[in-house]
């Protein structure tokens, strides 16, 4: 699935909801843009981890779950869950 996600590709919830836009896939993790963050969590990268990508359909990354649930699966470098 990694060699499928390209950059400024668009990352959509199972639900079709913008979760964000593809910085580039690193360690096994994409890498969102900054400046393109969803909800409450803005001004730092966020990480969703390659084993929640449902699929790649066009220049779309849909995940497994909906947007407001791949929010909170999302890790920063540390590896640790981004808090609520």
């Amino acid at each position: 699935m990694q060699d499928k996600v390209r950059e400024n590709m668009e990352v959509i919830g199972a639900d079709g909801v913008h979760v964000g836009t593809v910085d580039r896939v690193e360690g096994g993790r994409i890498k969102l843009k900054k400046s393109d963050a969803y909800g409450r969590h803005e001004g730092h990268h966020h990480y969703i981890e390659l084993g929640f990508v449902a699929g790649v359909e066009g220049d779309k990354v849909r995940l497994s779950a909906n947007a407001d649930i791949a929010v909170t699966l999302e890790e920063e470098p540390s590896g640790k869950p981004v808090s609520l």
